[in-house]
Formats: C-alpha cells, sequence, structure tokens
C-alpha cells in the first residue's frame, strides 16, 4: 500500500474499547495499520464495578478517574483515542425510569452524529467497526453509538451534509462486534468442562434462547496472539473491571487455543469482498487508500 490503512473503531464509553475488539486493534497497530478509538461519553454515570476500587474518592471523582484509564489502555493498545464530547447517559434500572437531561442518548442524531463526522473526515478511515443496532447489549449509549456510526458511515462522504466539518470521506466498510455470540461461549464453556476447570457460562448460556442470531457472523479476525495486550488494556480499567472475576476466569491459553478470532458482521461495504472473510481490509487495494490528513 502506498499510504497506510486505517481502522476507526467507535465506542459508547471508556472501557468498551478494551473488551471488544482490542485484541483485533493491538494487531492491526502492530502490522502497521493506524487505529483511532472514538469514545463518544466520558463514562461520567458509570457504576464502579471492582469491590477494590469502590472507594468514596473514586466515586466522587469517577469521570476524571475514567480518563486515567483510558489514557493507560490507550498506550497499552498502541492507538490513537479521542473524546467525542458527550455525558453518559448512565444504564436505568427498568423502562420506566428516565434518562437525565442533556445525555447522549436524549441528543438530536444530527447533533450526536457532527463531531463523528469531523473525526471520519478528519482521520479518513477506509473501515469503522461499532455495536449492531441493539448495542451489544440494551444500554441507551451503545444503541445510540450504532445510530450515529451509521449516520457518520452514509455522511461523511456527502458534500451537502454537516458542511463545515472537513472535507468528504468516505469509509468503504463498516462492522458490527459479534464477540459476545452463544456459539463462542458454548465452545469456551464446553472446553472448560471437558478439562475439569469448571465452567462459569451455564447461565449466561442459558439465557439465549434457540433463535437464529440477528447478524450472523461474517469475519473472523486471527489475533489470539493478542489476547494478553487486550486483558492488559482491559484491567487498565480498573474501576469496570475486577481481576478476580467474571472476564478472567477463563484461562487465556484456553481462550487462545479453542476461539483465537474476534468475530465481526460486516454490515455495508462498498468494495467486493468473499464471504466469509478473515481481514477487515480484504477487499480494499492499493488504489482505495489515499493519506489521511489529520
Amino acid at each position: 500500500m502506498s499510504a497506510p490503512l486505517r481502522l476507526m473503531a467507535v465506542h459508547a464509553h471508556p472501557d468498551d474499547e478494551s473488551s471488544k475488539g482490542a485484541a483485533t486493534m493491538a494487531r492491526y497497530v502492530r502490522e502497521g495499520v493506524e487505529v483511532l478509538v472514538c469514545t463518544l461519553t466520558g463514562g461520567e454515570r458509570g457504576s464502579v464495578l471492582n469491590p477494590k476500587m469502590d472507594r468514596p474518592e473514586i466515586v466522587a471523582d469517577i469521570g476524571e478517574v475514567r480518563r486515567a484509564e483510558m489514557a493507560r489502555a490507550r498506550e497499552i493498545l498502541g492507538v490513537e483515542q479521542r473524546f467525542m464530547g458527550f455525558v453518559d447517559s448512565g444504564l436505568p434500572e427498568n423502562e420506566e425510569e428516565e434518562l437525565p437531561e442533556g445525555c447522549f442518548a436524549l441528543q438530536k442524531l444530527e447533533d450526536a452524529s457532527a463531531p463523528l463526522v469531523a473525526a471520519v473526515r478528519a482521520f479518513r478511515p477506509h473501515v469503522i467497526i461499532t455495536y449492531d443496532d441493539d448495542g451489544g447489549y440494551p444500554h441507551p449509549d451503545h444503541i445510540m453509538t450504532n445510530k450515529v456510526s451509521v449516520e457518520a458511515f452514509d455522511a461523511a462522504g456527502d458534500p451537502d451534509r454537516y458542511p463545515g466539518s472537513g472535507d468528504p470521506w468516505q469509509p468503504l466498510k463498516l462492522y458490527y462486534q459479534m464477540g459476545f455470540t452463544k456459539e463462542r461461549f458454548e465452545a469456551l464453556h464446553e472446553a472448560m468442562n471437558e478439562r475439569g476447570l469448571g465452567s462459569p457460562y451455564a447461565d449466561w448460556i442459558s439465557r439465549w434462547e434457540d433463535r437464529p442470531a440477528k447478524w450472523p457472523v461474517t469475519t473472523r479476525v486471527p489475533c489470539g496472539d493478542y489476547f494478553q495486550i487486550r486483558d492488559e488494556a482491559l484491567l487498565a480499567h480498573a474501576t469496570q473491571v475486577d481481576p478476580d472475576g467474571f472476564w478472567f476466569v477463563c484461562p487465556r491459553e484456553l481462550q487462545e487455543e479453542i476461539w483465537p478470532t474476534e468475530d465481526y458482521h460486516l454490515a455495508r461495504s462498498l468494495v467486493d469482498t468473499a464471504l466469509p472473510e478473515d481481514d477487515l481490509f480484504a477487499g480494499i487495494h492499493a488504489d482505495d487508500v489515499s493519506p489521511a490528513c489529520h
């Protein structure tokens, strides 16, 4: 390629980039790809999920703490990262609970998308990865992240839309992350039980109904060699991840053996590519790659 390939990952909160697609990003960075994480909110309303960090001074300054955690994770992964400036919506305890005024999930689509459109035009990614239209799980910020990612993918290349946000740039492929699939957890569950380790996944698997996945996996990126970097980045988010908790029950070596990929659904493509894929940049050729202007 005459210029580096560029990948943009769009996430709702600090820590999402380390739990969803982190090994993929670590691999591509080390292969010379430029990677930018766009974090839409600051995670200001996130709970402290690690009991060891549940202290008054941490809770009182959770926004700044999470920014510092993001900085450490960014360095570990080797990516660029930018906050898009919106305020965390929090996770409602029930359907009747109203979202707080001014939060990300209540923004008009055009207002919520504008910073991301500007980031796309500045960074000029060839590929964007984000969540599916259910948000991966139904957090209002994750669902809104899907909406603004799709809007930015469609609008960034149109010179008549979002004027004043930079020169138009059209990304070529849009992917939804599919890391939390029943197929993956069943494979890890069976492998752990076969080795006499016991599995923490039985209850989780039982919550999936026997129905086809809404978005089939089209692309499996081999990245098992980068699971250690993924785990180190995840641990950098100390308020969100308990090192003795659920995330690390399955031995990394077993994950590398049984499921050494991170998986995606190709939602949009403006280039020809044959499915299934093993590379997010499949179908992108030298003629499609031009220098970044960020």
